[in-house]
């Protein structure tokens, strides 16, 4: 075996590099958008009444051409944890809520189908969302009414 340096070998193969991977919920949700926004008239189907499966059942819920299938086909998501295309796995790698995932994915919030675009919207507006900067808020809001609620029944 001849040792080359890594230039001469760029010559002869097709070397790539290998993706970093996605850690935290809001870089593997801006990462979604950014593979969504590629094609953002193309058309999803949506999953069908999550609201209605037993929740027992609700993991496994998934659908051909669904936003969650066409996640899973990325091979970064995949690289970064991503194991499958269903409602479960998605709630668990994006960390979605259940309100969240239905939100976003459920057939009675987008009907039977929806874009990519508006998808990919909704998902940078999740990506946005900081839950720890609005407990803050509504902490320091409690402290500030504190005074004045302890006067007015006190």
């Amino acid at each position: 075996m001849e040792h080359q340096p890594l230039r001469h070998i760029r010559d002869i193969a097709d070397v790539e590099t290998v993706p970093a991977l996605l850690e935290g919920r809001r870089a593997r949700l801006e990462r979604f958008a950014e593979i969504l926004e590629r094609d953002p008239g193309r058309s999803f189907i949506t999953l069908e009444e999550i609201e209605f499966v037993p929740r027992k059942m609700r993991a496994a819920i998934r659908a051909d051409n669904s936003p969650l299938a066409f996640a899973y086909a990325d091979p970064v998501l995949r690289a970064s944890g991503l194991t499958g295309d269903t409602f479960g796995e998605a709630r668990s790698f994006f960390e979605l809520s259940t309100g969240e995932a239905h939100n976003l994915l459920c057939s009675c919030v987008n009907g039977r189908t929806v874009k990519a675009g508006p998808t990919a919207k909704r998902l940078r507006r999740l990506a946005a969302r900081r839950p720890g900067l609005w407990l803050a808020y509504g902490c320091a809001a409690g402290f500030v009414a504190l005074p004045g609620a302890m006067y007015l029944f006190g």
